[in-house]
């Protein structure tokens, strides 16, 4: 984090009050604007395109046989299936219709019955993360785990995962192939975890139903060796592009540090990163490359994201609030430098300090 950054986030700014106003501003030109308003055509439409390629890949599967072109199908299924719980993510935030079991329906419906990952779970961990993005002690999305976000976190890490961080950037995209299975793992785990209740016995037979059912006509419709290859690349291919999707979002964007208060404008802009590339880039990211104003105005409809962007880069620009974006590539180069570079806080443990102390010399 720049020393700017890190001043502006530890104290508030003279300015503050006048940046908080400055967003509802930025929120009655988008109102009258229109942005906010339903686009139930566009998600109809999306969903049903959705169901015919689940469909096309399902007959096709059937065509093909016992024949390794299967693995085919697998990667589409992945690429597919992440389409949908973009659509479940939108849900979660309201974005498709009015009313608000509405939503939770077509979330819940979509992420457990359709991709097999827990809705409540997501919703309370993405909700916590868009309440305070990359927010030390508050952002879910920065705890330490395989890999960690922080240098104090790297400086912890015990001898075996600092042999992992010290490369973590390197490795990032090859772990994500794993992602896939650790969202449905974590998704269960976290359901029986739960307090018992409607809303966890019905989720887990969903996703349980699901599940079942899909690995089930998976192993018996496929020899044994092509199931697997199956499952393992639909598996990696989904979590590949999931990761890679949320990945440029907020990685290598300021930090806030724990116990700092911002006002809202500014907390959602310095931390999000928008990735440019127009209707096609929104097409492969679910609108996710306009993060900035999906932070801002999180019930924002897709449709709707690029014209919020004039009006948000127009508003930080009279305002001096750095605006971010990039190429996609180029997030990924920033994302994978960031990483190693918080890694470099993992001592080897085999390091002798006094060695170190001459190194440094």
């Amino acid at each position: 984090m720049s020393p700017s950054t890190a001043a502006l986030a530890r104290a508030p700014r003279p300015g503050q009050a006048a940046a908080t106003g400055s967003y509802h501003a930025l929120s009655r030109q988008v109102r009258d604007a229109g942005l906010l308003g339903r686009t139930k055509a566009f998600y109809i439409t999306l969903v049903v395109v959705l169901g015919l390629l689940l469909g096309g890949l399902a007959t096709g599967s059937v065509l093909l046989g016992d024949s390794w072109f299967q693995l085919l199908v697998a990667a589409g299924l992945g690429i597919v299936l992440t389409q949908v719980a973009f659509v479940a993510h939108e849900a979660s935030h309201r974005q498709v219709f009015t009313s608000g079991p509405a939503n939770d329906r077509l979330g819940r419906i979509l992420a457990n019955g359709v991709v097999g990952i827990s809705h409540s779970w997501w919703m309370s961990k993405h909700s916590r993360h868009h309440a305070n993005p990359n927010h030390v002690g508050k952002d879910p999305d920065i705890a330490p785990d395989t890999i960690v976000f922080l240098p104090q976190d790297a400086a912890r890490r015990g001898r075996v995962k600092a042999a992992l961080t010290r490369v973590q950037g390197w490795a990032f995209f090859p772990l994500l192939t794993l992602e896939g299975l650790n969202l449905h793992v974590t998704s269960v785990r976290s359901l029986l975890k739960d307090e018992r209740g409607r809303t966890r016995t019905l989720e887990l037979a969903m996703i349980a139903a699901r599940l079942g059912a899909y690995v089930a006509l998976v192993m018996w419709f496929l020899p044994v060796g092509t199931a697997f290859g199956f499952l393992g690349v639909q598996l990696a291919v989904f979590g590949v592009y999931m990761g890679a999707s949320f990945a440029p979002n907020h990685k290598g964007m300021a930090v806030i540090p724990e116990g700092s208060r911002l006002d809202f404008l500014s907390k959602q802009v310095l931390t999000s990163r928008n990735v440019v590339g127009g209707t096609w880039m929104s097409m492969l990211m679910g609108g996710l490359n306009y993060q900035i104003e999906h932070h801002l105005f999180p019930s924002m409809p897709r449709p709707h994201l690029a014209r919020a962007r004039r009006l948000v880069r127009a508003h930080c620009a009279e305002h001096g609030v750095p605006y971010t974006e990039t190429t996609l590539m180029r997030s990924y180069v920033i994302v994978v430098r960031y990483l190693n570079d918080v890694g470099l806080a993992a001592r080897d443990p085999f390091d002798c300090p006094m060695v170190q102390r001459f190194r440094s010399v």
